[in-house]
């Protein structure tokens, strides 16, 4: 190919090397315009990758529970007769039915990591004359931290749960004056009980550590009279994108009300689709802008070019050839201008990591330029330069010898 090729890329070669300036001036064009687009992409995917990872930091990617209570007429309705209004039930605290046996059931689903039991309600804590609300959460400690990673989530004292502790989050402690070994009284209405704090919790969430409390599963279910029982099962997927599918997939085969991390985020998926709707808006007018780039330069090649195009077609330069050569200088453009803007993204990349720095003085979030990233906009970059000079090739390719030498 490249012997195929060796007249017209030997040619190509000496046009850009004449016009110097044109042809950095254009590279420097192409390799912001890469630059920019590999930047912006990688930042919009390191951001919404972070913004995932912090939400599912804090709840499982698919929950069962018991399905609503409903008011059922005592009667069909009868001819010409219409029940027009139904008073809404009450729901009440209910464990998910035989959730024992459900549990190795779940386990076994291709692409469920871990399954976890929890009693959960609410309640109040009670410390002296301090008093908050709190969302009470009964849990198997070693199937939960398979959901949440509750080791990272430490904020002071040790991670367990034996009967009678209790772990809380750090505003909650704030607000009851408790810390590590302190004692404190659950009440639920129904029952009450005094515990000991094992851990304080920082769960990135102000209102989740104002209101968490998690005790063992067997002290919740007796703190909010649901002995045996389990009002959610919490399941962590190998893929989380998949979460909407094994939603549907479960409701199918499960008489439960079956719910997805999508379906409980979703402003964040609209923010989400958002953020990708203008990172590609933003990687079309780039390379929109580079293409006017190389095909302005070669437009100006092929005016300035018009003599050697015409001597090279009276010494039997075909027009295929005088096309190729400018398909190839295009080529050329943008693949030396993808390389120096993956360069020059490389170094933006390191910047920001480097000075832009959060409340805690740690980068942001993470952001890495991932060898597909690099390859596509490379690729995108060179075809879109060959892309470009195609109505110049075109116009060299048509161009008359004589008059091209009288000029």
């Amino acid at each position: 190919m490249m012997a195929w090729l060796g007249f017209e890329r030997r040619v190509a070669l000496c046009f850009l090397r004449e016009g110097r300036m044109q042809t950095l001036l254009i590279i420097a064009g192409v390799a912001a315009g890469v630059a920019v687009v590999t930047y912006i992409s990688a930042l919009i995917a390191g951001l919404q990758a972070n913004t995932v990872a912090k939400t599912l930091g804090t709840q499982a990617h698919l929950t069962l529970r018991a399905p609503d209570d409903r008011v059922l007429p005592a009667l069909p309705p009868q001819a010409g007769a219409e029940i027009t209004e139904v008073q809404p039930r009450a729901q009440r605290l209910r464990s998910v039915a035989n959730w024992q046996l459900l549990l190795p059931q779940l386990q076994a689903w291709p692409g469920v990591t871990a399954v976890s039991p929890m009693v959960s309600g609410a309640g109040l804590a009670l410390r002296g004359e301090a008093t908050q609300a709190i969302a009470l959460m009964g849990v198997d400690l070693e199937r939960y931290r398979r959901i949440i990673d509750l080791d990272n989530k430490i904020a002071s004292g040790r991670l367990q749960l034996a009967p009678g502790e209790a772990m809380v989050g750090v505003e909650l402690a704030a607000d009851l004056g408790l810390r590590a070994g302190d004692r404190f009284t659950i009440d639920t209405g129904s029952a009450t009980e005094s515990v000991r704090v094992s851990a304080l919790l920082d769960l990135g969430v102000k209102d989740l550590n104002r209101r968490s409390v998690l005790v063992p599963l067997r002290s919740a279910q007796s703190l909010l009279g649901l002995p045996g029982g389990a009002t959610v099962l919490e399941l962590q997927l190998a893929d989380v994108w998949q979460a909407q599918d094994m939603a549907r997939q479960m409701r199918a085969t499960y008489p439960y009300r079956v719910e997805s991390w999508q379906d409980n985020n979703a402003q964040l998926l609209s923010a989400l689709a958002a953020q990708s709707i203008s990172t590609a808006v933003i990687r079309a007018v780039v390379l929109a802008v580079v293409v006017l780039g190389i095909a302005s330069v070669l437009v100006v090649s092929v005016v300035q070019k018009r003599r050697e195009i015409g001597i090279l077609r009276a010494m039997g330069a075909t027009r295929g050839q005088i096309a190729r050569v400018f398909l190839l200088q295009g080529a050329m453009v943008g693949a030396g201008g993808s390389v120096l803007g993956l360069l020059l993204a490389g170094l933006l990349i390191w910047a920001f990591t480097q000075f832009v720095r959060g409340p805690d003085g740690g980068p942001l979030f993470a952001i890495t330029l991932s060898l597909p990233t690099m390859l596509q906009v490379s690729l995108l970059a060179t075809v879109c330069g060959v892309l470009a000079a195609v109505a110049p090739a075109r116009r060299a390719a048509a161009m008359d010898p004589a008059q091209a030498i009288r000029i």
